[in-house]
């Protein structure tokens, strides 16, 4: 067949231009990453997959942080590979490419002069290898690429399609790395997170700043903590980020749900019990308090404790003793009690629910933790963890939550907090997953809203849905109101312009024609 009087292009050279098509389409894709870490996946990925590589490892530095780098990725390598790689940066391979500032390719390391002598050559016998500086003088980070002997990878057009790819590379991350630094620079957080072990503790705004603050105070100092806030709020995380930072962060960090207990089991539980001192107790129950020994307890929902039991916590406060239920001689006890709870407890004390001298014992250190209303600001980050972690948990592709999704989420309200978040961001990517869909949806983080569409909602809605239904509603008939001004919109609902623009298109609102 021909076209336009010309021969079809031989079936290898087409293949070359649609995977060279396929590599400019990618690189394209990259340039929409917001965050640095996908960035960095994402292009490690297509180098691997495009240049026949079997391994990959990718790092970027940040002159801020010290020596080693701040951001890096690898693929195909083991846990130990990567540590080896990484201790052999100096050294090998990947410390020529960075001193020269060019790329190193060879088709068998082990078998090159060159590079044969070098100790990770030797030990990993690495074979086909391909080095590319990101970044000019000096470079901003490396791609590292190892495949089979005399494979595409160290070819020419392996070199090439490498090159390319850090060269595109090195101006997105440097958008990001900037976007970083004045992040970093706004973080009221930041000195918090060199100082605090802080593991998986997501949230930089000014409120979440705060209580972490109150934290750091409270963490050396062996006295009762108090805990307060509203359901979802993340007072155990909390309760746990003062144990770790505290001289019992070696020992034991045990929590006790009350409201999950009858009463009649609450004393065994938190105290222990004798055999035969209660029906179930078939043999010596070791309670809470023994088990958090030289620790912190943790008691959760603190206002449903049993009026028994609160004596019996208060003489713990007091004497450092307990009695186990059923027996008559008290032990001795070295723990640190942290008490957490969304009730009103002056009102329990006031109601005679709650003993007013163990409410005093308790709120030595009170600490409010701020529902999610109060730190949106740290929605989007929390909602991107919360998707990590539910592919992570479940085996699921890796997914990320599209811009429209997280406007969506930045916009909506919240009233179980950010426990509610993260049950909702985890469901949504459930769904998007077995939908195949490459990102997570706004459909997919608020189905019932997607299925009501712009029409009136029949039936009963979740608290959720009904919110935002309202919301929706409300920001259309003031835009209309307006002529879609948005600066009086803002003015009208009291919230930033910017706020109303997420609203607007997390609502998928348009402007109708006049």
């Amino acid at each position: 067949m021909k076209v336009m009087g010309k021969d079809p292009l031989p079936t290898p050279e087409l293949a070359h231009i649609e995977r060279e098509r396929d590599l400019y389409l990618q690189l394209l894709n990259l340039g929409r990453q917001e965050q640095l870490t996908p960035l960095l996946r994402e292009a490690l990925a297509l180098i691997v997959e495009l240049g026949d590589a079997r391994q990959g490892y990718l790092e970027l530095y940040d002159d801020d942080t010290g020596n080693g780098p701040r951001w890096w990725i690898a693929h195909g390598f083991s846990d130990d590979q990567v540590q080896y790689v990484r201790a052999a940066i100096s050294t090998g391979i990947i410390a020529e490419a960075l001193a020269t500032g060019h790329t190193i390719a060879t088709q068998s390391a082990v078998g090159d002069p060159q590079f044969q002598a070098l100790k990770s050559v030797h030990s990993l016998r690495i074979e086909a290898v391909l080095c590319a500086p990101i970044g000019e003088d000096p470079p901003s980070g490396v791609l590292y690429l190892q495949g089979p002997a005399n494979s595409r990878l160290a070819s020419s057009q392996g070199r090439a399609r490498a090159e390319m790819v850090a060269r595109h590379l090195a101006p997105l991350a440097n958008r990001l790395l900037a976007e970083y630094r004045r992040t970093c620079a706004e973080d009221p957080t930041r000195t918090l997170r060199q100082t605090l072990r802080l593991a998986d503790v997501i949230g930089r705004s000014a409120a979440f700043a705060a209580v972490l603050k109150q934290a750091a105070l409270v963490a050396p100092l062996d006295v009762p903590v108090l805990l307060t806030g509203e359901s979802g709020t993340g007072k155990s995380q909390l309760a746990r980020v003062i144990h770790d930072n505290s001289p019992r962060a070696a020992h034991p960090f045990v929590e006790l749900n009350c409201a999950a207990l009858p009463e009649t089991l609450m004393e065994s539980e938190l105290f222990g019990a004798l055999q035969g001192a209660h029906s179930t107790a078939t043999r010596r129950i070791e309670g809470k308090v023994a088990a958090a020994e030289h620790g912190t307890l943790l008691l959760d929902e603190i206002g449903d404790i049993s009026p028994a039991a609160q004596a019996k916590l208060l003489q713990l406060l007091q004497s450092k003793q307990y009695y186990p239920l059923g027996s008559a001689k008290p032990l001795q006890a070295d723990v640190r009690i942290i008490a957490a709870t969304n009730a009103d407890l002056e009102r329990a004390v006031t109601e005679r629910h709650f003993r007013e001298d163990l409410f005093y014992r308790l709120q030595v250190l009170p600490l409010r933790v701020p529902a999610l209303a109060e730190r949106r600001d740290d929605i989007r980050e929390l909602a991107a963890f919360f998707c990590t972690k539910a592919c992570e948990r479940y085996g699921l592709p890796h997914l990320e939550l599209s811009r429209d999704a997280l406007r969506a989420a930045e916009s909506a309200e919240w009233p179980g907090n950010v426990r509610q978040l993260g049950h909702a961001v985890e469901a949504a990517a459930i769904r998007a997953s077995g939908e195949g869909a490459l990102q997570v949806e706004r459909t997919h983080l608020f189905p019932e809203a997607a299925a009501a569409g712009r029409a009136e909602p029949a039936g009963p809605l979740t608290f959720q849905a009904a919110t935002r239904h309202f919301q929706k509603g409300l920001l259309a008939d003031t835009l209309a109101a307006t002529d879609w001004n948005i600066t009086e919109a803002g003015r009208r609902l009291d919230i930033a312009r910017a706020h109303v623009y997420n609203l607007i298109r997390a609502f998928g609102l348009q402007r109708t024609p006049r």
